[in-house]
């Protein structure tokens, strides 16, 4: 796309009540283009939909050839069978409750395949012995602890746990799925360097299992930062999901990836509370607060502004000097973490051709859609 300053600009802003969720159309289809162009085959991607959790976005990365996804919830999943998606991914260890959940989702959505997370025996016997009942097949994926410390088996360790399931009943082995969210450099050479060594052990424990006469067996890896360097290995699915919207965080940390921010928050100032500090509605409820209070929100038409305190409802921001904003001025913020600040509201507006023309819901945002 081309370069344009003021891309973020609404022709019918006046109309927007506020704090709103913007996403911009044109600018999100280049983000999904980008991505492809990023890994040797659409084949081999599968968005995490956290990001978006969105019909309309997922409906549009189908139309844009992607039929893989990754999620993190029931809701999310659901979401995702809603779309007809054909090859879903909780990438999450279900406790029995959410196992049942899984297998309600399987029987009401036959044309989408489910699988789902395991790093330990005891899971294992629990998912052999609910699909068995049910007289279905669990497709599973091994997940593997590579440095997160959050979940998963050592790569070292895994060899075992596959060899037991392979004789259990109810349970398909898919692959393997290791998160790498703890890899951070922003300097691409150490990110590239701290991510092969990371999944060295990863690497043995294919090669093991090809070794006892096994296909080389799937890898589900790498988000955002990571996903570019994964791309080029063999059978490797890569699981970005921030890409789509894209925001302050990653565009200042990964600056040799080129998407565009494609989601705002237009908040407007409500109060002037001094010579120096204005008031907007952006709150807690508005905007992904769980860092620390500088580091939540850029300005974009007032990159001057910092803020000064939040609550429920309020931002309080401070100007250098002496200010000139009024009570109704518009601003526009770009969280520094887009995927918790989307979570947070109902729906999106989308900005098409410079205007805001339709309304999206967050479908998933909540635990629970229907089942």
């Amino acid at each position: 796309m081309k370069r344009d300053d003021n891309w973020y600009h609404i022709k019918n802003v006046e109309e927007i009540d506020t704090p709103a969720l913007i996403i911009y159309h044109e600018r999100l289809i280049h983000n999904i283009d980008v991505l492809k162009g990023l890994v040797p085959a659409t084949d081999l991607l599968r968005p995490h939909v956290k990001t978006h959790k969105s019909i309309d976005v997922t409906r549009l990365m189908i139309e844009h050839g992607i039929n893989k996804f990754k999620c993190a919830t029931i809701a999310e999943a659901e979401m995702l069978g809603m779309c007809k998606a054909k090859d879903v991914l909780m990438a999450y260890q279900p406790t029995k409750v959410k196992l049942e959940r899984l297998i309600a989702l399987i029987k009401t959505y036959p044309a989408t395949l489910f699988s789902c997370l395991i790093d330990n025996m005891e899971t294992c016997r629990m998912i052999s012995s609910v699909a068995d009942e049910n007289a279905i097949i669990i497709p599973i994926f091994i997940d593997l602890n590579v440095g997160m410390n959050r979940t998963g088996v050592s790569p070292g360790d895994a060899l075992g746990l596959f060899c037991q399931l392979q004789k259990m009943a109810g349970i398909k082995f898919m692959g393997l799925h290791a998160y790498d969210g703890h890899i951070k450099d922003k300097n691409l050479l150490d990110r590239i360097i701290h991510c092969e060594n990371d999944f060295k052990p990863v690497e043995v424990l294919r090669r093991a299992i090809e070794t006892l006469g096994f296909p080389y067996p799937l890898l589900v890896a790498g988000g955002s930062p990571t996903f570019a360097i994964h791309a080029i290995n063999k059978n490797t699915e890569c699981s970005p999901g921030t890409f789509v919207f894209w925001d302050k965080g990653y565009h200042d940390n990964i600056p040799e990836q080129h998407f565009l921010f494609a989601a705002l928050v237009l908040t407007r100032v409500v109060s002037l509370p001094g010579h120096n500090k204005l008031c907007i509605d952006l709150g807690y409820k508005s905007i992904s607060c769980e860092n620390d209070l500088q580091n939540r929100v850029f300005f974009i038409n007032a990159p001057e502004l910092r803020p000064y305190s939040q609550s429920e409802e309020h931002m309080v921001i401070q100007s250098e000097d002496v200010h000139n904003y009024k009570v109704g001025d518009l601003l526009y913020a770009l969280p520094i973490h887009i995927c918790p600040t989307v979570a947070l509201y109902d729906h999106a507006l989308i900005n098409i051709n410079g205007a805001l023309k339709e309304k999206w819901g967050i479908t998933s945002r909540g635990r629970k859609i229907s089942i």
